[in-house]
């Protein structure tokens, strides 16, 4: 078994990294080369803006390389749930966001001619309790009626030709969401960022941050680099600078393991008798599950299994081992078929579980994904680049407070009480 993301394995590394010496005066520099980070340093290179990108390891290393590899639409915990915690005008803002930013990804992908297996497959979430289908069904309802007519119920007889497992009482079908190949579209930015002049250096954590008279200097252990505008895109691989500013994020949010396994690569009629609809799929359960098919036919299945904060190949290796037992109980036909690669992620989750871009101290931000930062990342990146250029307007998540964690200042130690938690309330449920 292979303990490296999928994603990174199947896909060509980013070639042009910058050699040598961090150094030199830029008008932005992005710290993060994942989805967030890049789309903002291709927008401004495309607008002329002299940028650079350092990464602490390499492109698309964090969670933009360690993903289940959905792009799917619609608030993750409910739009009626969105509506009661941030109101109508906010949360209707927040649903459409998603959707402009898979649109967004899509022509992204036309423009810069980036081979990543785009597809608008559709997400079809699953009821995993027959509890459980009336609040799906009426979270279904709300959304269709008033803010996304390409949604779709479907009753349990109708699953036959979505999903091949009895283990679903009804689904929602989100008809706009899409897949595609995570390691390519993240090194296809990459390399759309190096045509269009950013450069790029990997390798090169931030140690510190500091203000000069016209901006900051960016300490590295490769040199300083200095710019006047800074756009943090880490998230959950943000590391521990020890400056006030980066505080601010380390009580505000928790980093989460999340874990996936892929099979073998899967016979066309293997592949049918599990996913013959070739969707994104998700569970309705709070410590749920993820699938889909993967390019060359493989079973990418992933979840929360454990509620950690470490992946490292030991963590992986034990969640992978609860992954596939879940995987069986859904898809008991896989059971002969092998598993090839086993990895986990941090994802970066805020209290509330809504991403956050804004202003700190200078530093302009975007992270908090909990779990959804495929599909709006690429958007945030853009509002991003706006801001450092003096423009209003673009950003969805602007005025969107920013709650701290109570006892929280970076430890999660309080992971193992949660998953007890919610293990309780889906055993309940």
């Amino acid at each position: 078994m292979d303990y490296h993301s999928y994603w990174h394995d199947t896909s060509t590394p980013f070639a042009h990294a910058q050699s040598g010496a961090v150094e030199g005066q830029f008008d932005v520099v992005v710290i993060g080369a994942g989805f967030t980070g890049l789309n903002a340093a291709r927008k401004l290179a495309k607008e002329g803006v002299h940028v650079a990108v350092l990464d602490a390891a390499h492109v698309g290393a964090g969670g933009s390389g360690r993903n289940g590899g959905h792009l799917n639409n619609g608030i993750a915990h409910g739009y009626g749930d969105a509506k009661a915690h941030l109101g109508a005008e906010q949360a209707h803002r927040l649903y459409k966001a998603y959707d402009r930013s898979i649109d967004m990804i899509e022509a992204l992908v036309a423009e810069e001619g980036i081979d990543c297996n785009f597809r608008r497959s559709g997400k079809l979430k699953l009821a995993s309790k027959p509890s459980h289908v009336a609040g799906l069904r009426a979270n279904f309802e709300l959304i269709h009626r008033e803010v996304d007519p390409e949604t779709r119920w479907i009753e349990r007889p109708g699953l036959a030709q979505e999903i091949g497992s009895d283990a679903f009482h009804a689904g929602m079908l989100y008809e706009k969401s899409a897949m595609m190949h995570m390691g390519r579209y993240v090194n296809g930015l990459a390399e759309a960022c190096h045509r269009h002049g950013a450069k790029l250096w990997e390798y090169a954590p931030m140690t510190a941050r500091r203000k000069t008279a016209t901006g900051w200097d960016i300490l590295t252990p490769r040199g300083t680099l200095s710019a006047n505008r800074v756009i943090l895109a880490t998230g959950a691989y943000g590391g521990v600078v020890p400056e006030a500013p980066l505080s601010y994020f380390r009580k505000r949010m928790i980093s989460v393991g999340s874990f996936i396994i892929a099979t073998r690569p899967l016979s066309p009629a293997e592949a049918a008798s599990i996913a013959p609809a070739n969707r994104t799929y998700v569970t309705s359960m709070n410590i749920g599950n993820y699938f889909r098919l993967s390019p060359d036919n493989r079973l990418i299945f992933g979840g929360r299994a454990r509620f950690s904060a470490r992946s490292d190949q030991a963590s992986d290796a034990k969640s992978g081992a609860i992954l596939r037992r879940a995987m069986l109980r859904l898809f008991p036909q896989l059971a002969p078929v092998e598993i090839d690669y086993c990895w986990g992620g941090l994802v970066g989750m805020t209290k509330d579980r809504y991403p956050r871009a804004g202003e700190t101290d200078g530093l302009l931000y975007g992270m908090g994904y909990s779990g959804h930062g495929a599909q709006m990342s690429t958007l945030v990146g853009q509002a991003l680049a706006d801001m450092a250029l003096g423009r209003a307007g673009t950003n969805p998540l602007a005025g969107l407070e920013w709650p701290t964690i109570p006892m929280y200042s970076g430890k999660p130690w309080f992971l193992p009480l949660v998953g007890m938690y919610f293990g309780l309330k889906d055993r309940l449920s």
